[in-house]
């Protein structure tokens, strides 16, 4: 028994850690340095304590609802429709609760599936130019030019297809095996580029401790994107043969988290400085070992496109099928899973620049998930059961720290993104050699044949 009891400690840990870990985590450095040198790490710190909190908090009004409403289990949605229900003039609008946490929801997931065509367009495009001169030497990259290929936005068209076929795969269970073969890939990748770092740090830093104030809400905006993890807390914890063991595991897993953001998101802008891209990967030398490492962390964002997909499918597609008949289900479901990837992949095409989607996805929908609603779910839930003034003055003050994150992180995203599109958005090259064309259509069929596989 206690065996089992491990195993299932240890099962929610990974599950958790991997609700936590994504593309995120690579667009930390980033973010240290639109913050500082010391204020972005400070900033993390202060940030992963209070997203902790808010999840202890979401877990805590989610108990005491289902034991009030003798329920076995409350979803994020549940949570809040039956906690507006505790106040009578918010009664009769309760199920607006559970409609607005899902359009969250909806928002969050298909932005996540937005960063991932950009990374994945970024990280293989800059592979693809750099093969013709890559190296085995990673100390001393003899790298020749970047032979310029396709722009980023074709790459996209070409991961579309295997992208269709890989959300078609309804019931993930089918996709268990790759999904454990896609985190050993993604752990390893992680383990080089934090090897590359702390070998590569400079002997003298001249860093600014302290960024510009402007660029503080794309910091907030791509912080809150890496802690965006609160949509897996209630599936875990419902999971867990003993509930009352998820604190640790929330506290266990979320240490580790916050100390891998924190450190890489330190040490890769010391290493890289200035010069950081949006994902740490695009700054990795161009020798095969990391060359390996972007291919590694793109085959884990790929597989796990199908788990970030499946929420917004669940929420949507179904309430759809049931209004048709019978013959015509699987064409709708199928038709309705392609329409929201050609979505998500023509809004990676409007906005191919990866931090600034980052940003603007948990400044929108990160930002009310994690911040905002978890502490007035904790004032409605305990509403007429004497809540201390305190703590309805402390969760005030996150709910309005999230806001101000959300109106400044949305408009400095927007309007850099715009400033981009009017200056830097060049219209796409069609001036291709035969080779150029071959290669991307091989592309397309590898990804293709290794959806299918």
């Amino acid at each position: 028994m206690f065996y089992l009891l491990c195993c299932r400690f240890l099962q929610t840990l990974i599950h958790l850690l991997k609700g936590n870990i994504g593309t995120g985590l690579l667009g930390l450095p980033l973010a240290v340095r639109n913050a500082g040198l010391v204020l972005g790490p400070l900033s993390l710190f202060a940030m992963g304590i209070i997203a902790v909190h808010c999840m202890n908090l979401l877990v805590i009004c989610s108990h005491h609802l289902s034991v009030k409403l003798n329920k076995p289990f409350l979803d994020y949605g549940d949570a809040v429709q039956y906690g507006m229900e505790n106040v009578s003039w918010l009664r009769r609008h309760s199920i607006w609760g559970r409609r607005i946490v899902n359009v969250f929801l909806i928002i969050t997931q298909l932005g996540f599936c937005c960063v991932y065509f950009v990374f994945l367009s970024d990280n293989v495009k800059q592979v693809v130019e750099a093969s013709n001169g890559t190296t085995v030497n990673c100390h001393n990259n003899q790298t020749a030019v970047a032979v310029p290929s396709f722009d980023s936005r074709l790459y996209m068209l070409c991961f579309l297809p295997a992208v269709i076929l890989l959300v078609f795969t309804r019931n993930l269970k089918y996709l268990a095996p790759l999904s454990l073969v896609a985190n050993l890939a993604m752990c390893t990748s992680l383990v080089l580029i934090y090897f590359f770092c702390f070998t590569n740090i400079p002997n003298r830093i001249s860093l600014p401790k302290v960024g510009h104030a402007k660029d503080y809400p794309l910091f907030f905006g791509t912080a809150i994107f890496a802690f965006e993890g609160i949509g897996v807390v209630l599936p875990l914890e419902n999971k867990m043969q003993k509930p009352q063991s998820f604190n640790m595991v929330l506290y266990l897993g979320m240490g580790i988290v916050t100390f891998l953001y924190i450190s890489l998101g330190t040490i890769g802008y010391i290493t890289f400085g200035e010069a950081i891209g949006g994902s740490v990967t695009l700054n990795l030398p161009n020798c095969w070992m990391y060359q390996i490492v972007k291919l590694l962390y793109c085959f884990g964002i790929y597989i796990t496109f199908a788990l970030q997909f499946y929420v917004p499918a669940e929420i949507m597609i179904p309430p759809v099928v049931s209004r048709v008949s019978e013959r015509w289900k699987l064409p709708v479901d199928l038709l309705i899973r392609t329409g929201l990837v050609v979505f998500t992949c023509v809004l990676a095409i409007l906005i191919p620049q990866l931090d600034l989607v980052i940003s603007l996805v948990g400044s929108i929908s990160s930002s009310f998930l994690a911040l905002i609603f978890p502490p007035l779910l904790q004032i409605l839930t305990y509403h007429n059961e004497g809540l201390s003034p305190w703590v309805i003055i402390k969760n005030t003050l996150i709910s309005v720290i999230g806001f101000i994150g959300f109106i400044t992180g949305t408009y400095i995203s927007i309007t850099e993104i715009i400033k981009h599109m009017f200056f830097s958005l060049a219209p796409l090259s069609i001036d291709y050699t035969f080779i150029d064309i071959v290669s991307l259509l091989t592309v397309v069929v590898i990804g293709c044949c290794g959806t299918i596989i």
